[in-house]
């Protein structure tokens, strides 16, 4: 896999050579990638495969207008840079703005800190999704589904540009996700687990205390009353605030939404106030360790650290070398593809929210009645309006937690939220369990993190309150 990568690496800078005098940016990138997949569902493995792809993509632009192609043999790839071009020139009517970057020669690999999963027995990988179904189905005769999902890649890249950039760089990405569903007569409880690394096959490994929690929280959710529907001050761990901070304003911050809607450009104006002073949130690719982290985007733009908002004020957003150039602003290196298939797009990274100076235990002081939640099995965003579904919550009465209900869910709208954060916590957890979607490209590994918070006004929904 890797030799045919670096033959072609003479072959993709001689077509950049011979054809980007037809266009304003042409780039091209190989992709060299294998994996395993395997699912265990019940008693079954429902699906046990290992995989090695090798293609790539070819962008162009002329006077505005995007062309792409991608394909799967080397031996195509002049007709495939050909035909990226002549789209680009068919659609291409107006101005290609693009930020400028300094061209880059650089070939850089994440580091592994302990075992390559590449390198351990599919026997091995299939034996641990069993084991941790047996601790599932273990835990209670209540539990009536369980699922186990493993999955490893090893991908390595080459990008060449039109502007002189010549990159490569590789990493190996791991995730196991874990669901267990307990039932008894009508009322269904699940609990989900995900575990994510780009260090090591050991962080997949004794497992077994969490996977067990999972589904003990299935189980003992059957007996907890459902949560009144209500408007309360919220406390959420530092998981859930990270899973806000991504969903219901990570994907406000991504310059394309901004440039192709003006009411969102509007609203996501620099300067503009979001929160209390205290607030601090950023993105970025540059930290290492984290699933989102890397050193060169899909554009070959190096990987920044980015403040979105600064003492509650919005400062920054993220960008593709497009989305900087039209928007007058500085590219971010945000612009990332799930795979060959794709082109780049304006994705987040590992974004998080700044630790507080509240201790935690003082977040709950003075609410009469409110929500803690933890974890989460669920959620989606529409916009600027997020409803996130906790994985476990208790009801706060006279500051301090009660109670244990269920169906808790979370609803509003991101903005007003912010606002709304009346504390922050000096605690913080780093969640190495994302697989963001969009644009189609599902799946795409990113990290989020944040402190617990205190956030009053919180619509939560349960079941209703009676008259």
């Amino acid at each position: 896999m890797n030799s045919a990568l670096s033959d072609a690496k003479n072959l993709i800078s001689d077509l950049i050579r011979r054809y980007r005098h037809r266009v304003d940016y042409l780039a091209i990138r190989l992709e060299a990638a294998e994996g395993t997949d395997i699912l265990l569902r019940g008693h079954k493995i429902e699906t046990l495969s290992e995989g090695i792809s090798i293609g790539g993509q070819v962008r162009a632009c002329y006077k505005g207008g995007w062309g792409f192609s991608s394909f799967n043999q080397l031996s195509s790839l002049k007709e495939r840079v050909e035909d990226a071009i002549a789209a680009a020139r068919l659609v291409g009517t107006d101005e290609t703005v693009l930020a400028p970057v300094a061209p880059i020669q650089d070939e850089r690999s994440l580091l592994l800190t302990g075992s390559n999963p590449r390198q351990i027995p599919l026997f091995e990988k299939k034996a641990l999704c069993q084991h941790y179904g047996e601790i599932l189905r273990s835990v209670d005769p209540r539990v009536a589904t369980i699922s186990v999902r493993y999955g490893d890649s090893a991908q390595r890249m080459i990008l060449a540009t039109s502007d002189g950039s010549l990159i490569e760089q590789s990493w190996v990405d791991l995730e196991m996700r874990f669901a267990a569903t307990a039932r008894n007569g009508e009322t269904v409880q699940t609990g989900r687990e995900t575990v994510g690394s780009r260090k090591a096959y050991e962080d997949l490994l004794n497992l077994d205390l969490q996977v067990q929690e999972a589904a003990q929280r299935a189980v003992n959710s059957l007996a907890l009353p459902p949560v009144k529907g209500n408007a309360y001050t919220v406390v959420i761990d530092p998981i859930l605030s990270g899973l806000f901070v991504h969903e219901a304003f990570g994907h406000l911050s991504e310059a394309d939404m901004a440039y192709e809607n003006p009411d969102i450009l509007e609203v996501m104006s620099l300067g503009r106030r979001f929160g209390s002073p205290e607030l601090q949130i950023y993105d970025g690719a540059a930290i290492e360790g984290h699933r989102g982290s890397y050193f060169y985007d899909d554009e070959g733009v190096p990987a920044t650290t980015t403040q979105l908002i600064e003492d509650g004020v919005l400062v920054g957003r993220l960008h593709s070398r497009e989305t900087a150039g039209k928007l007058e602003e500085a590219p971010t290196g945000n612009a990332r593809c799930l795979n060959y298939h794709y082109p780049p797009i304006v994705r987040m990274t590992n974004t998080w929210i700044e630790r507080g100076k509240t201790p935690v235990k003082d977040l709950f002081q003075d609410i009469k009645e409110g929500v803690y939640a933890r974890n989460w099995i669920g959620g989606m965003t529409n916009g600027e309006m997020f409803t996130f579904t906790a994985g476990e919550a208790w009801m706060i009465r006279q500051g301090e937690i009660a109670e244990p209900v269920r169906d808790v869910t979370l609803s509003g709208n991101a903005f007003k939220t912010l606002a709304d954060i009346e504390a922050i916590g000096d605690d913080f957890f780093w969640d190495e369990s994302g697989g963001c979607g969009k644009g189609g490209q599902s799946g795409l590994a990113v990290g989020c993190g944040g402190p617990s918070l205190r956030i009053r006004d919180v619509v939560v929904g349960g079941e209703a309150i009676d008259d």
